[in-house]
């Protein structure tokens, strides 16, 4: 971002104040040394969210900064610059993506009703919210049951093309090679993370129309998404974002994967035992149940949107 920055000013950078998030970087990477390009264009002072999250480099680019004669402040907006890097600070540390669960649920906590029906369960407002988050993030993700009922193209809605990339988590082999986001023009971007067994079946099916296939090791029959997050991790995406379904969401909780839920919760109830839930069997005993902190409440619309954070276990 340094470097970029610096681009656009020219000149106008010496003797500049710099403010950033996260502390400039002294290796290079995609770009040279940001702490370099600071110190040739001779910016004034330097401030300074939060360090590098990485346990290697933390410092270092402060330390060469205040060699080079540059004012270097560290710990402004330490909290909100925190919250920014949060995604970057999860990939450097445990080397996989920070993960959102997203849900759509009514009051009694239903993601569809008997018949697999979830269109449309909250309303504009919160699907607008939905579509600015995919905007944001470098994946979205979703489950094999998921995507075989509902046939998703999990593109923001009033854009022509997918912001992100689309996985699907498909242990069984089951999406069809006429599934939307293996057809439309941008198959490309679209990824199924199966079971080695599943892919034998599968893959010259999937990858005729140009996805991605990726075979990972199974856990109880399931592909295992921790081989999966590491994976993400590798390709370098930082921040996920899982839509369901239940039995997905369940898993993702049980591997204590989920980062960040959101719950969009609509003023409806469907009632009866065989609604599908937001969560999937065989569910938590009371003392054992997931819990959370809440992070944020508001209304969307006639809707609720919930984020919770998992508490410290």
């Amino acid at each position: 971002a340094e470097i970029e920055a610096l681009r656009a000013a020219g000149e106008g950078a010496r003797g500049a104040d710099v403010y950033v998030s996260l502390e400039p970087c002294c290796t290079s990477g995609r770009t040279g040394p940001c702490t370099e390009a600071l110190v040739a264009a001779g910016v004034r002072r330097v401030v300074v969210g939060v360090r590098d999250p990485n346990p290697r480099h933390a410092g270092r680019g402060l330390r060469k900064l205040r060699a080079a004669g540059i004012d270097v402040q560290c710990g402004v907006c330490r909290a909100e610059a925190q919250r920014l890097i949060e995604p970057f600070a999860m990939w450097v540390t445990h080397g996989r993506p920070w993960i959102t669960l997203k849900l759509a649920t009514t009051l009694d906590g239903a993601i569809a009703d008997r018949t697999g029906r979830s269109r449309w369960i909250t309303g504009a407002a919160a699907r607008a919210w939905v579509d600015r988050m995919r905007a944001r993030v470098d994946a979205v993700m979703v489950g094999g049951a998921t995507a075989c009922h509902d046939d998703p193209g999990l593109i923001p809605r009033g854009r022509r093309k997918p912001s992100a990339y689309r996985v699907v988590v498909d242990s069984r082999g089951r999406l069809p090679a006429s599934a939307k986001l293996l057809c439309d023009p941008w198959s490309a971007l679209s990824v199924v993370a199966t079971t080695r067994n599943a892919a034998e079946r599968m893959t010259s099916a999937w990858t005729r129309h140009g996805a991605a296939v990726w075979p990972l090791r199974a856990k109880a029959g399931r592909v295992s998404l921790k081989a999966l997050t590491r994976r993400m991790g590798q390709e370098g995406w930082l921040h996920v974002l899982c839509e369901g379904g239940g039995a997905l969401a369940a898993a993702l909780l049980r591997e204590r994967l989920v980062d960040e839920l959101v719950v969009l919760m609509a003023p409806a109830v469907i009632g009866g035992s065989s609604a599908i839930p937001a969560f999937g069997e065989p569910g938590w005993p009371l003392r054992t149940a997931p819990r959370f902190k809440w992070i944020e409440q508001r209304q969307l619309g006639q809707d609720m949107l919930l984020r919770l954070r998992p508490e410290a276990s």
